[in-house]
């Protein structure tokens, strides 16, 4: 099959169709990675245009097939412990706030939700954190909920298989503790520790739906998603997080994102971290 051309009006119907399903806003610059990556859906479908596949997506009654264009046109870029300044508030500071506050509230447990957790690194991650945290603290009971709008990346995030390269600079003893080295015949891989993998539940989960948790978070990491969509939508998902959280809870963003400009009832705390007020 030979490249198919992506038209404006074609680009304009996707576009507009992400948008009001998911949220995510793409622009014009991103017209060539559409093309790119619909191309490849399209050759293993066997159609021979982009109208053709959006009259299959919009006219998929079950929904897959939006699954799917999803899963193309995502960008998954993410590591372990990016971002470490969160990683450092968290047990320097959340962490040892709960520990002496928690005993009050109704449950001990605390709550984590990796919001776009993409290949997994960012909940696994924050898993290792509260493990180590809670060997060095005393007993801290925790869940992580990590959740994406691409069932590819979840799988590859739920099988906690990940390339040496991936965690080679990981301090080697941390590194040893929390992941198995050699674990098939394939050379050059590790796989999370199931201590590590155990707390976390992973969900697809479309943030422009509505939140069916019926328990609040006490911190959400939702890092470097923002910046897909505009202003409107990060306004309207941001109350949700507000929502979501336990008073006294936090929210984590990415470093190249703001709440500036969007009205919101968070309260800055530095950079990035915003917190829920218990007012």
């Amino acid at each position: 099959m030979t490249s198919v051309e992506l038209s404006a009006k074609d680009f304009n119907q996707f576009r507009n169709l992400v948008y009001e399903k998911c949220g995510i806003n793409l622009g014009e610059g991103k017209k060539d990675l559409v093309r790119a990556r619909l191309s490849k859906r399209l050759r293993k479908l066997g159609l021979e245009s982009f109208r053709d596949y959006y009259k299959m997506v919009t006219e998929d009654s079950s929904g897959q097939e939006l699954v799917c264009l999803m899963d193309a046109i995502s960008t998954n870029l993410t590591s372990f412990f990016r971002e470490k300044k969160h990683f450092d508030f968290l047990t320097d500071k959340i962490l040892p706030d709960f520990m002496k506050k928690g005993k009050g509230r109704s449950s001990s447990e605390f709550r984590v939700w990796s919001a776009g957790c993409s290949s997994g690194e960012e909940p696994y991650s924050i898993s290792i954190s509260l493990n180590d945290f809670a060997e060095k603290a005393g007993a801290l009971p925790y869940r992580i909920l990590a959740t994406d709008i691409s069932t590819r990346v979840l799988d590859k995030a739920a099988s906690g298989i990940y390339d040496f390269e991936r965690v080679k600079n990981l301090n080697p003893i941390l590194r040893n503790k929390c992941f198995l080295k050699g674990h098939t015949s394939m050379d050059g891989q590790v796989k999370v520790k199931p201590f590590i993998r155990e707390p976390i539940t992973f969900k697809r989960l479309n943030l422009m739906d509505s939140f069916p948790f019926r328990d609040h978070f006490d911190l959400i990491f939702c890092r470097n998603v923002m910046i897909y969509f505009d202003k409107k939508t990060q306004e309207q998902l941001v109350k949700k997080y507000h929502d979501s959280l336990r008073p006294g809870g936090y929210l984590f963003i990415g470093h190249s994102e703001s709440l500036m400009g969007i009205s919101h009832s968070f309260s800055y705390v530095q950079p990035t971290i915003y917190l829920k007020s218990n007012s």
